[in-house]
């Protein structure tokens, strides 16, 4: 196998979960954090001088930054091997220490509220005038909690409870292996969750179909298992949500995305309203396939069942030159992720599903986990991935609290590099059949984005209500599932995927509740990007890496009106983006009825 496929840790921390080095690191990080943590707890109940408030300031950021390093190679270490018992053993270990830092952060954020409105406009603006932002939120949010010593109580039970069922979930899939024969249909072996999730969206409609079937049963063959751990993780929030007073789930989501619920509204509000030419992409694209209805499985099949596949080497120049067209720093970081090997795209046994970014903010290194199979699909994931660890390099220079921006700016700067890419892509395209497959790929994201999410978003919402009255059973939350795939897809579909809920990783990470919208926010936002640099050309570039840089210390709305002169919280900029999002749709029309 080629190494150019695999990602190189050692680089990083050697010898993968037996690393002595990795173990020191976090040995060094624990003490560090143990130590805070006491000095923070000897002084509760005293009111700590500027000084010191300074000083755990600089602490504080030291420990950020070195636990995100360390979570960051246990999170590389779990996932390109799910039997890993090492890793696993690891993850529990960084848990615990998170939860200290917690502990810690909990009361240094005490601490910032008790310091009197005066004082800490004044100390703010000259000691921590970088970090303002961020101070003022986690201020704001230590008046909106339970007090230190409850919230430390929760944290602390958090680990083996919450954080655990989330693990839980890891180690049910690990052990998923779903029977599959080979082309000849002779010889059966056994496929992990990611190796079988990649032929689900196969070329050939009888391999698609084939699979649906296994997939579904593997998932049902969970369902007990899957359920009971989702109901357990929502029990917790909602139990630690009431605890605070909140009476809303969206609530902390909607925080930690820094946006309001009135942008929120209103993003959905257009795609709601404008995604009547998705259902005709999705019903031309069944005439395409001989159906009068898509399943399922078929929404992301290629519509060019005889696609050549791009090897891996060739996507690499595909996606770095059309980074070099908007910016020569982007294209710059393209490079030196390929040949610094921070990707990991071999097709093998034991990886988990999915795909992912992250960064080592003391290395300066970011790290990319996808299994790659030459789809343009692929090519597009591998762009979008590459959008992140971008992101991520621009705010390295920053201090650590400066550099915390959240997922749905995060899913901005993915998205905007995986438009660029397709855009590239589509202009180069020279037969009817390429540009079809490019649309089809393209359509397929807005479908993904605006149709998928949605379903995922209109689900988790109502579980969560009906989690309140108490436990669901597996085969309620299939109803609810269905039902919420049915009015995002609205008659489009012929069929659905009842064990959905079951099957997305997304519902089970404990970091982040609602992994859903923020998706959608950043697909949208990024379409507004990308039409502002068509305007502008390369001097947008400048603009771009601005807005990028000032995620970590702005809300949503801030950012829009300042770099882009837009209100986001009103229609008009979301009901634009859809518009743009599914203008594909007439192309694909006109191709399909030539």
């Amino acid at each position: 196998m080629s190494n150019a496929l695999r990602w190189n840790l050692d680089s990083l921390f050697p010898g993968g979960s037996a690393s002595p080095q990795y173990a020191a690191f976090v040995g060094e990080t624990e003490v560090l954090v143990t130590s805070l943590l006491k000095e923070l707890q000897d002084s509760s109940g005293s009111e700590a001088g500027l000084d010191r408030l300074t000083e755990w300031t600089d602490k504080l950021q030291t420990a950020v930054s070195r636990l995100r390093e360390a979570d960051a190679f246990v999170s590389c270490i779990t996932s390109q091997d799910m039997k890993d018992k090492r890793a696993v053993a690891w993850t529990e270990r960084i848990q615990t220490l998170s939860s200290k830092l917690k502990q810690a952060m909990d009361l240094y954020d005490a601490n910032l509220a008790s310091v009197p409105d005066s004082e800490w406009q004044e100390w703010s603006g000259r000691a921590a005038a970088e970090i303002r932002f961020p101070l003022d939120e986690r201020r704001d949010s230590a008046k909106d909690k339970l007090p230190p010593a409850l919230e430390a109580v929760a944290s602390e039970l958090a680990v083996n409870g919450y954080h655990g069922w989330g693990e839980h979930y890891n180690t049910i899939v690990g052990r998923i292996s779903i029977p599959w024969n080979d082309d000849n249909g002779q010889e059966e072996k056994l496929l992990s969750v990611g190796q079988a999730a990649n032929k689900l969206d196969d070329p050939n409609p009888s391999v698609r179909d084939a699979m649906a079937v296994k997939w579904e049963e593997a998932w049902s063959g969970q369902a007990d298992l899957t359920a009971d751990t989702l109901n357990r993780l929502a029990g917790f929030r909602l139990k630690l949500y009431g605890m605070r007073g909140w009476d809303d789930p969206i609530r902390e989501p909607l925080r930690i995305n820094r946006m309001s619920r009135e942008t929120l509204d209103a993003m959905w509000k257009a795609v709601e309203g404008g995604i009547e030419p998705l259902k005709r992409y999705l019903k031309l694209k069944a005439q395409r396939f001989g159906k009068e209805k898509l399943a399922w499985h078929d929404v992301d099949a290629p519509i060019a069942t005889s696609q050549a596949k791009i090897p891996f080497e060739e996507a690499s120049h595909l996606i770095t030159d059309a980074f070099e067209r908007f910016s020569p720093n982007m294209a710059k970081l393209a490079r030196k992720a390929f040949e610094e090997r921070w990707i990991e795209a071999a097709d093998r046994p034991g990886k988990r599903p999915g795909g992912f970014c992250t960064s080592f903010p003391i290395s300066r290194q970011g790290r990319i986990f996808m299994t790659y199979s030459g789809t343009p699909g692929n090519v597009s994931t591998l762009a979008h991935e590459l959008g992140h660890a971008y992101h991520g390099e621009l705010v390295e220079e920053l201090p650590p609290f400066a550099q915390d921006y959240a997922m749905n700016v995060a899913e901005t700067a993915s998205t905007f590099a995986e438009a660029l890419v397709s855009d590239a892509l589509l202009g180069r395209a020279e037969s009817k059949e390429d540009k079809l497959a490019l649309l089809d790929d393209r359509l397929q994201r807005a479908v993904a984005f605006c149709m998928n999410i949605r379903a995922r978003f209109l689900f988790e919402t109502r579980f969560y209500d009906r989690r309140a009255s108490g436990m669901l059973e597996a085969d309620e939350l299939s109803e609810l599932m269905v039902a919420a795939q049915k009015e995002a897809f609205g008659d489009a579909l012929g069929s659905w995927h009842p064990h959905f809920w079951a099957a997305k990783l997304h519902f089970y990470i404990t970091d982040v509740p609602f992994y859903n919208f923020p998706y959608t926010f950043g697909y949208l936002f990024s379409t507004g990007l990308v039409a502002v640099a068509e305007r502008e050309g390369v001097s947008f570039s400048e603009r771009y890496d601005s807005l990028l840089r000032d995620t970590g210390i702005m809300t949503v709305e801030q950012l829009a009106s300042r770099h882009l002169g837009i209100a986001l919280d009103e229609p008009r900029f979301w009901e634009d983006a859809v518009a743009r999002a599914v203008a594909d749709v007439e192309t694909f029309a006109r191709l399909i009825e030539e």
